[in-house]
């Protein structure tokens, strides 16, 4: 029997838009966990460390985020890119998120079978509608064992 998955979002598919809001206590919180004590991580000015926005998912509601439809069991995070188009978003800021699925392919896995890959690019908008920063991340179905005989 085998679990039924979600829906597989086609290349263009986007989700729905979501709020993230830089928090100054989330930024120090990130830092601390990174263990850098750079002092631009801290107080009312305070930029966002580099990889800060992967934690943007946690603020998405339900449903907001584009559908890969691979079995969780067999997925695998890939690479993950961050392009900032301009300076680093700080605490105070109100940015709105939305996900597009940008690429899929299939890829021989090394123990037999296929791997599926799916790409997906989170936008980042100020509340002027600027692009402020763009996540890329590589999200990879490992191939499924075949059944046993």
């Amino acid at each position: 029997m085998t679990t039924p998955q979600p829906e597989e979002s086609p290349v263009g598919t986007t989700g729905d838009e979501w709020e993230v809001f830089v928090e100054r206590g989330k930024i120090r919180e990130f830092a601390a966990a990174m263990q850098s004590d750079n002092p631009a991580y801290q107080g009312a000015e305070a930029v966002i460390p580099p990889t800060f926005l992967s934690c943007a998912n946690q603020w998405a509601p339900a449903g907001a985020r584009v559908s890969v439809g691979f079995d969780r069991k067999r997925l695998l995070h890939g690479e993950q890119e961050f392009v900032f188009h301009g300076g680093l978003p700080k605490a105070g800021d109100r940015l709105l998120a939305r996900d597009r699925v940008v690429q899929r392919f299939e890829k021989p896995g090394k123990k037999g079978g296929r791997m599926r890959f799916a790409v997906v690019v989170t936008e980042f908008h100020n509340a002027a509608g600027e692009l402020v920063a763009e996540s890329r991340g590589t999200f990879i179905e490992t191939a499924a064992k075949e059944a046993t005989k």
